[in-house]
């Protein structure tokens, strides 16, 4: 039997499923006991449950893309995806994730668990879309996904600008997610420079995720969700610091601290939960989870920036995932899905 190869789970955030995701958690865990259970609580709560949403005849983006329920779907479509997994193929030896993927990782690690996991993630969900704000994002690279110097200054000239009301929300690859004040994101917005006649681009239905403007949220959220919905990982989990938790050796408390508290009203380091993720594990693969494959871009950026397997521009990391066994795999690309799955 051939020994199995090493990975790191990554889990992508909100705003991953999309128009062509449509059906795609039926595809993929059809009839499945927890999905049902996930829809009871669903009905429970007053909200429209996963099942009837990923079923639609349309793509409704005032449905689809409201924060409860995009957030119920990715969630439901990150927990079935990765437990496709062939793990007689795969060893997970960690998993990470961006922004709302923290949650998913959650819940791949058994840190969330049973019906509570659909209640924390359309609570969570309801309570940051209720906060102020917005967000948007902006390339800070070139064409090639090498670094801009022009671009990060413009960046960091109205960050200057709008200290106190403009933060830097996520870095995520070779973009900067930034949020803040409606008033802030809009004068910061006109005042760079249009990028690929798509950038920069407001974030529809986002609040200033990831700063200070979260705070109520995460007061409330807080006090809304006790400690014993946190259990131990069964797998390591890296935050959105760069912080290793260790599987086993996490407690509850911090756990719940950090993810209803400073994961909410901090900067949001992707890039860095990246670099710790190869550089701490030495993964043979990192495995993409779905919905789709948005993470793709800056997951690359980011192992480019920290020159891994020394790629230094969009044309070697293109190059290498050519190779007859690609460093990274995509569960939400079905010529990749079927090298990972049972």
């Amino acid at each position: 039997m051939s020994k199995k190869k090493t990975a790191v789970v990554v889990c992508p955030g909100r705003g991953s499923y999309n128009r062509t995701e449509l059906g795609y958690l039926k595809q993929i865990a059809g009839n499945s006991v927890w999905l049902s259970q996930f829809d009871a609580v669903r009905e429970q709560l007053g909200l429209t449950t996963v099942s009837t949403l990923d079923q639609a005849a349309v793509f409704n983006s005032r449905e689809h893309l409201k924060a409860d329920n995009a957030a119920a779907l990715i969630y439901s479509c990150g927990l079935a995806d990765f437990a496709a997994i062939d793990r007689d193929q795969y060893d997970i030896v960690a998993i990470t994730g961006n922004s709302m993927g923290w949650y998913t990782a959650l819940g791949c690690a058994g840190v969330w668990q049973g019906d509570s996991q659909m209640q924390l993630v359309s609570g969570m969900a309801q309570l940051t879309a209720e906060a102020a704000g917005a967000q948007f994002i902006y390339p800070l690279v070139n064409a090639n996904w090498q670094p801009d110097a022009e671009k990060q200054a413009a960046v960091a000239e109205q960050l200057w600008q709008h200290q106190g009301a403009l933060f830097m929300s996520i870095v995520y690859g070779g973009y900067a997610v930034l949020a803040g004040t409606q008033q802030a994101v809009q004068q910061a917005m006109q005042a760079l420079s249009p990028v690929d006649e798509r950038f920069p681009l407001l974030l529809p239905g986002h609040a200033a995720f990831h700063s200070p403007l979260m705070q109520p949220a995460a007061d409330q959220a807080q006090s809304r969700f006790p400690e014993t919905l946190f259990h131990k990982p069964q797998l390591p989990l890296i935050d959105g610091r760069g912080q290793i938790w260790p599987a086993g050796l996490t407690q509850a408390a911090a756990l719940k601290a950090y993810t209803l508290g400073d994961q909410v009203c901090q900067t949001y380091h992707f890039s860095k939960a990246i670099e710790v993720a190869v550089k701490e594990f030495a993964p043979d693969h990192l495995i993409l989870l779905g919905p789709g494959a948005s993470l793709g871009g800056a997951v690359a950026q980011s192992l480019i920036a920290i020159n891994w397997h020394n790629w230094q521009s969009k044309e070697d990391f293109s190059l290498a995932q050519q190779a007859a066994s690609p460093f990274m795999l995509s569960m939400g690309m079905p010529e990749q899905r079927s090298l990972l799955s049972c």
